[in-house]
């Protein structure tokens, strides 16, 4: 008979762990994801005044790939705590580390102010959101994939990851609204501090969710079983025992994510240089093509979600991955038509296909760790293959389009990023039978739990 502890929470308790989740994770990917617009369209002018616009945004656009630079010590370090001594505390970290780093970049004096100092102080702290980034993600989709139903795993798993269209939502949708009310003028002199500052008042609505929620029941009876066992044999760090037991599934998590991340920042984020600058598209319409787009991602993340209940992650993560490899030209050829309506279409498909990977990633990476090394396990294999994906991919498509002046490299190095992907997920086994409160290292190919496991009370 299963222990209190692991006994799943009650029905009604689940939906307010996973608006906890999914509340600080939006707010997370909101000052994430807020910078990144900026950088597309102010702060080349702002930090990086002497450089040529297409170089002043390249530069910008290096300051961004600076946050995911820090985003793997982040998870080392995040990652190594959550799993000594709880998801929530680290939860609650990092939700602070970030809010505050973002809204000091509201703070910040330009270039105009106080020359070079103003790009160094905002290296410095788009590292510390990077950071904090790098250990939110692991704990918030363990959270819920530790406290739900096993069987509809996938399902409650993926709202956390609606964080970041929610996010990216609430970013554009703050910037869209900013640029439509404010000159240009105006907007680059002091608008573009306004939703920096927003965050500040997010995050205490965050915190006030994130601190009435209980500890994952799982991880709970995993630390009771380690301390009753460290007297006779001390515990390796997580870190070791990851790379000792899990080392295939953290790069099947690498590999994975390469599609998947390059994917995304190539049509959140370099769409922005791409349409302004090659289709002639203004910067107003821009946005709102991604604001719409989001709102859509949103909505079908969840579906994906469900969908890698009843015929399996790897299934649904292959479909989005071959997906984004056959849109990807059409995806730049709708958009050099010019026309709003086509640029909505190109970004909307592009995210819909984007969810069918991100959508089941988070219940897959949690699925293939023991409970005991999962936060640093999930954490690792996530956020390490975030500094050549998502990193340098608004980086490298910029510098593409200013060496080529075509969509066409930039196509191709998509496609290479579906490549490794299809390889990884192809190789990896089927998780969503597993039972997490029973995975230990060594034996994360036991027989999968029934299929009432986990199931909630009534």
């Amino acid at each position: 008979m299963a222990s209190p502890t692991t006994a799943p929470p009650p029905r009604n308790n689940l939906p307010r762990i996973v608006a906890a989740s999914l509340i600080g994770t939006t707010i997370e990917w909101y000052d994430f994801f807020l910078y990144g617009s900026a950088a597309a369209l102010v702060f080349n002018k702002l930090f990086f005044p002497d450089s040529d616009p297409l170089v002043g945004t390249l530069l910008s656009f290096l300051t961004y790939a600076v946050g995911f630079a820090a985003r793997p010590l982040g998870a080392l370090v995040f990652g190594h705590y959550g799993d000594r001594l709880g998801r929530k505390k680290l939860l609650v970290l990092s939700l602070l580390l970030m809010g505050g780093a973002t809204f000091a970049i509201g703070l910040l004096p330009t270039h105009a102010t106080v020359g070079t100092a103003a790009p160094v102080l905002l290296t410095i702290l788009r590292l510390v959101q990077g950071f904090a980034l790098g250990g939110e993600w692991g704990g918030a989709v363990l959270l819920v994939s530790e406290h739900g139903d096993a069987r509809r795993r996938g399902f409650w798993a993926s709202w956390p990851q609606t964080g970041a269209p929610a996010g990216q939502l609430l970013a554009t949708g703050v910037l869209s609204l900013l640029t439509a009310v404010l000159s240009d003028s105006a907007f680059g002199t002091w608008g573009w501090r306004i939703p920096f500052l927003l965050s500040g008042l997010l995050v205490m609505v965050g915190l006030w969710i994130r601190l009435s929620v209980d500890e994952s029941p799982v991880f709970k009876e995993a630390l009771a079983r380690a301390e009753s066992r460290r007297a006779a044999e001390p515990e390796k760090p997580p870190l070791v025992a990851v790379l000792r037991d899990h080392w295939r599934d953290v790069l099947v998590a690498m590999g994975a994510r390469m599609a998947e991340n390059i994917s995304y920042y190539v049509i959140t984020a370099f769409i922005l240089v791409y349409a302004t600058t090659s289709a002639g598209v203004s910067k107003q319409s821009a946005l709102n093509s991604v604001l719409i787009a989001s709102a859509v991602h949103f909505a079908v993340i969840p579906a994906w979600g469900a969908l890698s209940d009843r015929i399996g992650r790897r299934p649904v993560y292959l479909f989005g991955a071959v997906g984004i490899g056959l849109w990807i030209f059409p995806f730049f050829s709708l958009i050099d038509t010019g026309s709003f309506g086509y640029l909505v279409l190109a970004v909307t498909v592009g995210l819909v296909l984007h969810g069918a990977m991100y959508a089941p990633q988070a219940a897959f990476f949690a699925e293939m760790f023991a409970t005991r090394m999962r936060y640093s396990g999930a954490s690792i294999g996530a956020q390490f293959s975030s500094v050549a994906a998502g990193a340098p991919a608004p980086l490298i498509a910029t510098a593409l389009l200013a060496d080529y002046g075509s969509a066409t490299p930039i196509a191709l190095y998509v496609i290479g990023a579906v490549v490794l992907t299809l390889i990884a997920v192809g190789v990896a086994k089927e998780t969503r039978h597993r039972d997490l409160s029973q995975v230990e290292p060594g034996d994360t190919d036991r027989k999968p739990a029934s299929s009432t496991a986990g199931a909630p009370s009534a």
